[in-house]
């Protein structure tokens, strides 16, 4: 009904689309979750967004993000660092932290795949879709995937996400479950894997990548994408290696937006 009231006005699409995406404003929000806890998320909010994109960082996860929207650990990670690269391609961008009972060590370490870890990003899900009318994307990368596979495989829409994103995937790892071993059969969203082909990180070998897109068999799209460009510093689990798209981080934006969008 809305919509047929807008069109009879006159009011164009994309006008309808910024005042709908209009309730939310770029900053920092503590959005209510389980019991006693809240979930902190730094929002970027383009007008008239495409989609919705929630990043989840690696490590620990525990960005110690403060009402100022600083971030006290983790800048350097690659989404992290990319966030407003993902807002200027006309996605609202929501950094996830911590949860406020989690704000110290390990932080998600040993959280990332539990029900509790769910209900949080859940509830992060339900509050944008409250305000913006659009596909919401999770999007994570190294330790993040885990995050996102787990919530994917434990979700379905509408209280699930719209599509999952991996980049620099966790396929293999002793301290939890690593993405190939999670029911990733139950994933009946779009998935784009990201990956650099020189990653040199002992968990996110490139060669095992094929084997894990063959587990997606219920995505209704899925593809990889690969880079073998940019350069690689210090420690090959870290940021600043092509584990972390070091270089190349607008193109790799730039291609996981257009995969978004295309939907």
């Amino acid at each position: 009904m809305h919509h047929l009231v807008k069109l009879a006005l006159g009011l164009p699409w994309l006008l309808w689309a910024h005042l709908v995406c209009a309730q939310i404003a770029s900053g920092v929000v503590d959005i209510p979750t389980r019991p006693d806890v809240s979930q902190r998320v730094m929002v970027i909010a383009p007008p008239a967004p495409k989609a919705a994109v929630i990043l989840f960082a690696g490590g620990h996860g525990g960005l110690q993000i403060t009402s100022d929207g600083s971030v006290n650990w983790g800048k350097g990670n690659f989404l992290v660092r990319s966030r407003q690269l993902f807002a200027d391609q006309g996605l609202l961008t929501l950094v996830v932290d911590a949860p406020s009972d989690r704000q110290s060590l390990p932080f998600l370490t040993g959280f990332r795949q539990t029900p509790q870890h769910v209900a949080d990003i859940a509830a992060v899900m339900a509050w944008v879709r409250e305000r913006a009318k659009v596909p919401l994307w999770l999007v994570g990368t190294s330790r993040g995937t885990q995050s996102v596979a787990y919530i994917a495989t434990h979700t379905t829409r509408p209280q699930g996400p719209d599509g999952i994103v991996l980049t620099s995937t966790m396929l293999a790892d002793s301290k939890m479950l690593p993405v190939p071993a999670l029911p990733l059969d139950k994933v009946a969203v779009p998935v784009l894997v990201v990956h650099h082909e020189l990653d040199g990180c002992v968990h996110c070998a490139f060669s095992e990548v094929p084997a894990m897109m063959a587990q997606f068999t219920h995505a209704p799209r899925k593809a990889m994408v690969s880079f073998k460009q940019g350069q690689s510093r210090g420690d090959p689990c870290e940021a600043a290696a092509y584990h972390g798209f070091n270089g190349v981080e607008q193109t790799v934006v730039t291609q996981i937006a257009q995969w978004i969008t295309a939907q």
